[in-house]
């Protein structure tokens, strides 16, 4: 491309493609999601007798957890390398074959023998596959939102954002909905089929992402000459403060989710027999809530901010730590869809749905992808653990260990929202709606590609670049 090639300009309204971008964003996350989550379902109810039976029950139960917590350990990797890879070269091309790896590594999965059939080398094989999906994961989140986000409204960005956070809990309601189904399955289809359906899943978003357009503000960089020849290393020398602030401000959504969805199920069909389907039922339940109140979420902080919602969300999985044990330990089938609606449909949902954004504009574009990343999946590498921990700590303490647990990561993202300021406040917010105003008088239709130019005179300009 030519040295005097003028940089493209993007109107306040958005890029042409903004609709478009963000709901193919939200389904590439819907299928991510199912797969990961697929192999949290199976772990907690199927993997520990296929791939561990000759451990008794309980360090079954422990092995599987581990293998499930090993994928949480490869996806800062994946982080690292897909935000390198989509600051250096483009989002786009990240986001295609981040899914392509994932959809491969989940349908093996679905046809992975067990230990009954090639002994020791299944789990070895499990903890492989496993491996690679927490690559190919740790390289979707940060080029999705992304994306979403910088095609997006200036005005609008927190809801644009949140529709590839949307896309998650969609995701995982298709595979709760999947082994919901195939619990009345003869045998190892139980879990096969769930893994192997996923395969659908993957072509349909492979075709869906292919046909998006590049992020604008990434093209404008790159006519201009400002990527970064090396972002992982320039975030790490310029942007670390950043980095951990979204580590804490993660720790509890990532903790609240598992200890819910991937604990609490174990929990207590563990200790129920016959609420195997009604807590999976709840899942597929608070799954659904969760897809609208996390686009609700975000579309909120548009109007409040970002950091007041998500001191109130903290506050409030703090109060509900203890609680939802006490509601669930009888076994109530009423209690138990409660719980789970209550703490992943609404207090989960509105932790991620605020993360669009809040997270994002911790980073200009040179190093977005980059920084966002590594924080996010830092902080999911230690709460893939959050399931394993949670049952030594009940081995230990009895249930309050596993409150407990769910009490201090609550605790640890509600100081992170306490100490990291606000990247959208009132004064920016009527800057930012000024000069939309502005935009849709001058040409009302306006929606071209390429650099939205930092909003001028505020402080965090530097992080809203796009």
């Amino acid at each position: 491309m030519s040295a005097t090639a003028p940089a493209p300009v993007q109107s306040p309204l958005g890029s042409e493609d903004r609709v478009k971008t963000a709901v193919a964003a939200a389904l590439g996350t819907s299928v991510e999601n199912y797969d990961f989550i697929a192999y949290g379902t199976a772990s907690a109810l199927y993997f520990g007798d296929a791939f561990f039976p000759s451990s008794n029950h309980f360090a079954g139960t422990l092995l599987a957890f581990a293998t499930f917590a090993v994928g949480f350990l490869m996806r800062p990797l994946g982080g690292a390398v897909g935000g390198y890879l989509a600051d250096r070269f483009g989002r786009k091309p990240v986001l295609v074959s981040a899914m392509l790896v994932m959809g491969g590594a989940t349908c093996l999965i679905g046809v992975l023998p067990t230990e009954a059939q090639i002994g020791v080398l299944a789990p070895v094989l499990l903890v492989v596959i496993r491996m690679i999906q927490g690559l190919a994961f740790g390289a979707e989140w940060g080029g999705a939102v992304t994306m979403a986000y910088e095609h997006a409204p200036w005005h609008q960005r927190g809801r644009f954002a949140a529709i590839p956070q949307s896309g998650n809990p969609f995701g995982i309601a298709l595979a709760s909905a999947m082994f919901l189904i195939s619990s009345n399955l003869p045998g190892d289809w139980q879990w096969r089929l769930p893994f192997l359906v996923s395969v659908v899943l993957v072509v349909v978003g492979l075709v869906v992402r292919s046909r998006l357009s590049e992020s604008p503000a990434f093209a404008a960089a790159q006519v201009e000459g400002r990527t970064e020849r090396n972002p992982f290393v320039t975030t790490l020398r310029d942007d670390w403060r950043s980095v951990l602030k979204v580590i804490g401000l993660r720790i509890v959504e990532s903790f609240a989710y598992y200890l819910t969805a991937t604990f609490l199920l174990n929990y207590l069909t563990e200790h129920h027999k016959g609420i195997h389907s009604v807590a999976l039922g709840a899942l597929t339940a608070a799954s659904i809530t969760a897809i609208f109140t996390t686009f609700l979420a975000g579309s909120l902080t548009d109007r409040i901010g970002r950091r007041p919602l998500y001191i109130a969300a903290c506050c409030v999985a703090v109060a509900f730590a203890f609680p939802m044990y006490l509601l669930t330990n009888g076994g109530n089938t009423a209690l138990v869809v409660v719980v789970f609606v209550f703490g992943i449909g609404f207090v989960h949902a509105t932790l991620t749905g605020v993360q669009g954004p809040f997270l994002t504009e911790q980073f200009r574009t040179s190093t977005r992808a980059s920084g966002a990343s590594m924080g996010y999946q830092v902080a999911a590498a230690l709460g893939g653990f959050a399931p394993l921990l949670a049952a030594a700590a009940v081995g230990w303490l009895g249930w309050p260990g596993a409150a407990l647990l769910y009490t201090a990561a609550a605790i640890v993202g509600l100081a992170a929202a306490l100490l990291v300021k606000e990247t959208y406040g009132p004064g920016e917010r009527k800057r930012v709606h000024a000069l939309v105003r502005t935009a849709q008088q001058e040409s009302p239709t306006a929606a071209t590609t390429g650099v939205v130019q930092p909003v001028p005179g505020s402080a965090s300009s530097t992080r809203h670049d796009s």
